[in-house]
């Protein structure tokens, strides 16, 4: 990983295999082998990203993430980390994870929620529940479209 210029990444672990672009924020992450960050990524303290794991510009991933191997995340992906925000409040920290194979698509946001394995959400979709896995879903909240392992549509 060659130093960046208008990065700021500080504390991570991260395999030589795998590419970094420029103007990201990393902090106190692990990125497995062979994964790429692109452009304009911010990834906070305590996430993990596995082996061969492509992130698309403009994605916001909290603390409280664990990518798996094997999953693209599209431009403009949001994650979360709390249901109910506030400034002054007591804050508890809720966690997500992103199963091998999965696939989400641009522009979409997900609560914190499990995306199960070899699973896709379609662009644009809000992810409120678990999604299991080999399913598509997509819309608003987000809905099963189509099943890979028997799960009926809704």
């Amino acid at each position: 990983m060659n130093k960046k210029r208008f990065s700021i990444i500080k504390d991570i672990a991260v395999d030589s295999s795998s590419r970094i672009y420029d103007q990201v924020n990393l902090y106190k992450c692990r990125i497995g082998k062979g994964s790429k960050i692109d452009a304009f990524v911010y990834i906070e303290e305590g996430v993990i990203v596995g082996d061969r794991v492509k992130i698309r510009p403009f994605a916001f991933i909290p603390t409280g993430v664990t990518i798996e191997d094997d999953v693209f995340i599209g431009p403009n992906v949001t994650f979360t980390n709390d249901k109910y925000p506030k400034i002054k409040a007591d804050w508890k920290l809720l966690r997500t994870t992103i199963k091998r194979g999965a696939s989400i698509g641009a522009g979409s946001v997900r609560l914190p929620v499990s995306i199960g394995e070899n699973s896709l959400i379609g662009a644009g979709s809000v992810v409120t529940k678990d999604v299991p896995d080999n399913v598509s879903v997509a819309g608003n909240p987000a809905r099963i479209i189509n099943s890979k392992s028997g799960h009926k549509k809704i």
